[in-house]
């Protein structure tokens, strides 16, 4: 059956004065920034998932400012919206791991040499997501200083007030007992966990029906957290599968420096409760 039917009519086909999909996008400018160094054929690959990786990243700095500004002015069904869609992002990050796990160490090497030292491990976007969580470590600040603009930015992120000291503000607002040296600590040092903290969320998953706000912002931090690692997980054994142990073209020991990632932290206390519960 061919033509246009009656309901088809009405689709606009006539945008000399309007703004079309591509323009509202700027797809002109997205899909012309997949610029190969090299002429072989996957380096596209490597490219586009890359990209596609670092708008999900900053999808994720948006909903997480976001939630925590919903926390701080007790808004919490606010914050469990972007808490919960942080989550379903992290999900695509994850699954991208997957595309690019096609890629094989024959192909890879076709290419490798044109990065120089370009590397996953100066992606700012990840660096102020783990600031966001409360990871934060001073010495990765050096890899930026060649934009002052982007380093005075992840500076700012670097002395912002993370999610999880804003979740634990929450637990003393709710008259917990929490250490004046955790309410007052310094928000540039990597968070290290504390026993106040650990007993304040023991009581919350304990009674969950007198702080089901609070047990349920726990919740979702597990949620974010677990994610995390899950991608960190894909990441290495995706390194490991295209390149195995050699050193990563940013300089780091590569799979091994991946495995150590491993074991870092962001919500140290919600991971012990559940042995003591």
């Amino acid at each position: 059956m061919t033509g246009t039917t009656e309901n088809e009519k009405q689709i606009e086909v006539d945008f000399k004065d309007k703004m079309t999909y591509g323009e509202y996008l700027s797809l002109d400018r997205i899909l012309s920034s997949q610029n190969r160094l090299s002429d072989h054929h996957d380096e596209m690959l490597f490219i586009v998932i890359h990209q596609v990786s670092e708008l999900w990243m900053k999808l994720t700095l948006h909903e997480l400012h976001a939630a925590i500004e919903a926390i701080k002015a007790n808004e919490m069904d606010v914050s469990f919206k972007k808490l919960a869609r942080v989550s379903q992002i992290q999900v695509q990050i994850i699954q991208a791991w997957d595309v690019l796990s096609t890629l094989t160490p024959s192909e890879y090497s076709e290419f490798r040499d044109s990065l120089g030292s370009a590397s996953g491990f100066q992606s700012y976007q990840y660096r102020m997501i783990e600031f966001a969580l409360g990871y934060k470590t001073p010495h990765v600040l050096k890899i930026y200083e060649k934009d002052p603009a982007l380093l005075a930015k992840l500076e700012e992120a670097y002395q912002t007030t993370s999610l999880y000291d804003t979740a634990i503000s929450q637990l003393h607002k709710a008259g917990f007992n929490i250490s004046d040296e955790i309410l007052n600590r310094d928000q540039t040092k990597p968070y290290v966990a504390d026993q106040t903290v650990l007993e304040a969320w023991k009581v919350v998953y304990r009674d969950t029906e007198t702080y089901w706000e609070l047990y349920q912002l726990a919740e979702k931090l597990v949620d974010i957290e677990d994610r995390l690692q899950q991608w960190r997980f894909r990441h290495m054994k995706t390194v490991e599968r295209i390149i195995g142990f050699k050193m990563g073209t940013g300089g780091s020991s590569g799979v091994n420096y991946l495995k150590k990632v491993l074991d870092q932290t962001f919500f140290p206390e919600l991971w012990q409760l559940r042995t003591e519960l």
